[in-house]
């Protein structure tokens, strides 16, 4: 058998506060969707040495780049929105170093929420600051009052996320105001919400496994299904379907 493939997962960060001290922290969800589909998850700390960055990703098999708070739009040459709540600028440098590193070699990849929005631009695209006032018509992505709030999903045919799904009537969480514009050269869309919002992408770069996903298959009101993304990424891989556990 195999080694199982090492994924490492980027952390939130949170600095020190009255309550606590400053600490890296991730939700559970992504190393038990990782160790569920065969792989072993690796913490990466936000670290800011890009000798240290570039010397943990020549010991991964890919990386799970999770969700969290907005990206800085100064940091692309937008202008500040007063719906953007930035993430800690700690976590925002490293992931920043880390996007750069893994699109430069083209290594394996599984971006989450945010983390999509960070993979998009690295390789050249671009973002809308607010669905409310950038896309009028759109449906509710995010609902403060209901942290289970979800849509449906349209799936292209020939993608992971139909391999996933399949046919039949999909909804997945929401909970973003951000979302991409133009998709960076090299990718392709293969899923949206009804109302056209893009969520997810897929790399048409030969040899590069690079996922994005705007919903969150990792958060506790994910379904069944969604967790699968997981393990299509761990088969992307490999090259090997996961063993299938014994119930006793």
């Amino acid at each position: 058998m195999a080694a199982k493939p090492l994924i490492g997962i980027n952390t939130d960060y949170r600095s020190t506060r009255k309550e606590h001290a400053a600490l890296s922290f991730v939700a559970a969800g992504y190393f038990d969707g990782i160790t569920a589909s065969g792989g072993i998850p690796v913490i990466l700390p936000p670290l800011a040495d890009e000798d240290d960055v570039v010397r943990l990703l020549d010991l991964l098999d890919g990386v799970v780049m999770v969700g969290g708070a907005d990206l800085d739009p100064r940091r692309d040459g937008y202008m500040p929105h007063p719906a953007v709540r930035p993430m800690d600028a700690r976590r925002e440098d490293f992931d920043r170093l880390l996007a750069k590193h893994i699109c430069a070699r083209h290594m394996p990849v599984l971006a989450i929420g945010s983390g999509m929005q960070l993979l998009n631009l690295t390789e050249g695209g671009t973002l809308f600051l607010h669905i409310p006032e950038d896309l009028p018509k759109a449906i509710p992505h995010k609902d403060p009052t209901d942290l289970a709030h979800r849509h449906a999903l349209v799936v292209e045919p020939g993608s992971v996320m139909e391999r996933v799904y399949g046919d039949g009537e999909i909804r997945v969480n929401s909970m973003h105001h951000m979302a991409i514009d133009d998709v960076a050269p090299g990718f392709r869309v293969t899923a949206r919400a009804p109302d056209g919002v893009i969520e997810a992408i897929e790399s048409e770069v030969e040899n590069w496994t690079a996922i994005g996903v705007q919903f969150h298959p990792e958060a506790e009101n994910a379904s069944a299904l969604d967790v699968k993304i997981f393990e299509e990424f761990v088969i992307a891989i490999t090259g090997e379907q996961p063993a299938m556990k014994l119930v006793a």
